[in-house]
């Protein structure tokens, strides 16, 4: 992974009453960029609420539903050559992660960061439209997190 400035990362800790162990965050948000070998110019990745995700998914996809995670691509231009670099913003939404995480036999921080991975994938170029393209992102999410979270985490 290559950072393209100092401090291209930052993590907003957005929600009233749920976090997440940053510095378990940054691991694993670095992790998939080496791992994908990328170049962060800057990402945001912002811990929230239900009403927020919710209000972004109906302001800019025109969904009016919850959603685990959004990503929005902050890049001008899309071309094959730079595909692997990540300028964006991933909203994840902690109540679906705590609401979830038993469904999954998942903890919460898991749930959470995997969550996280999904919208980073996104901003990598990774599409879930079809099944393929879920079970592709889905393995790699698995990859991810075996790699760097305990099971227990």
């Amino acid at each position: 992974m290559r950072e393209a400035y100092p401090n291209s990362l930052s993590i907003e800790q957005d929600h009233p009453s749920q976090t997440l162990d940053e510095p378990v965050l940054e691991e694993v948000i670095r992790h998939v960029l080496a791992a994908e070998d990328a170049t962060l110019v800057h990402l945001s990745v912002v811990l929230t609420d239900h009403a927020t995700v919710r209000r972004l998914n109906r302001s800019y996809l025109d969904h009016d539903y919850h959603t685990d995670v959004l990503s929005f691509s902050l890049r001008n231009e899309t071309s094959a050559s730079d595909s692997l670099v990540v300028e964006g913003e991933v909203y994840v939404d902690l109540d679906t992660a705590r609401e979830r995480c038993e469904e999954f036999s998942a903890t919460f921080e898991r749930e959470a960061c995997r969550y996280v991975i999904h919208g980073l994938l996104h901003l990598l170029g990774y599409d879930d439209a079809t099944e393929s393209g879920q079970e592709t992102m889905r393995r790699r999410e698995d990859e991810y997190l075996q790699a760097v979270l305990s099971p227990s985490a």
